[in-house]
């Protein structure tokens, strides 16, 4: 079937708990997952217009998974005010990278060797949006770091495995 109806029974949460929101004034029907509706997520639903609100009657606030892919894709792909006239490259869907799924190890080590200066005491996602701010200043030669990644390829080699004489220090 493509699409669930309100009896079908999820391995997720009980058959008859549906999702809570209201999507563009339709009560969604999804089974609910293990996702629940917090404060952060609705403010990421608010701050990205989404037309999603919890259903006031509602006795839960699961969400479904299609509503979790939803609200997860709109969180981490924000819209750049000049990409289309900026660009003159007939590509102009370029990939995200979702710093959202990133391990906190694998941030605070990003943060470290880039040096980017936060505030103490963030969470995951306030690191991971400012990581992702920074990371989206980033100047990239795609020319020379493709043409780096083929060298290291066909060489066999990765000068980032390798530690110099002066990284002993």
């Amino acid at each position: 079937m493509n699409g669930f109806s309100a009896g079908e029974e999820d391995s997720r949460g009980p058959p008859d708990q549906v999702c809570c929101l209201v999507d563009d004034g339709f009560r969604c029907h999804r089974p609910a997952g293990n996702a629940s509706y917090s404060k952060r997520i609705q403010k990421t639903v608010t701050q990205r217009r989404l037309k999603l609100h919890l259903d006031l009657v509602a006795r839960h606030v699961y969400i479904c998974d299609y509503h979790k892919g939803v609200i997860q894709s709109a969180r981490s792909k924000r819209k750049r005010k000049d990409s289309e006239d900026d660009s003159n490259e007939t590509d102009t869907d370029v990939p995200e990278v979702d710093f959202y799924q990133l391990q906190v190890n694998t941030l605070r080590r990003y943060k470290k060797y880039y040096k980017v200066a936060t505030r103490p005491g963030l969470n995951k996602a306030q690191l991971a949006d400012t990581l992702l701010k920074h990371f989206k200043t980033l100047p990239v030669n795609e020319k020379e770091a493709l043409s780096f990644f083929i060298y290291t390829v066909k060489s066999n080699s990765n000068k980032l495995d390798h530690k110099s004489n002066s990284d002993n220090t």
